[in-house]
């Protein structure tokens, strides 16, 4: 990753470590305990906000748990059957 090829992702890694004094983010599957792996915006979100996600970032956007509708936490929540 080079800051002149991809300065949004660039900064990432960067403003985390000057905040937390660590140098590096662990990129993992993203996805919740017997779901499928999530593979567009909305995906994402239904799994943010069925989970115990605090915060999601996608693109430009970022988004608190706590600033979204309640309602639609429970309603998320049952989106994928566990194993």
């Amino acid at each position: 990753m080079h800051k002149e090829t991809n300065p949004g992702y660039h900064a990432l890694p960067t403003a985390f470590k000057n905040r937390t004094g660590c140098p590096v983010l662990v990129n993992t599957s993203f996805n919740d305990r017997g779901g499928a792996i999530v593979c567009t915006p909305e995906e994402a979100f239904t799994c943010f906000m069925g989970t115990e996600i605090e915060a999601l970032a996608v693109g430009n956007c970022f988004l608190k748990k706590v600033d979204q509708d309640p309602s639609l936490r429970d309603r998320c929540k049952d989106s994928c059957e566990l194993d």
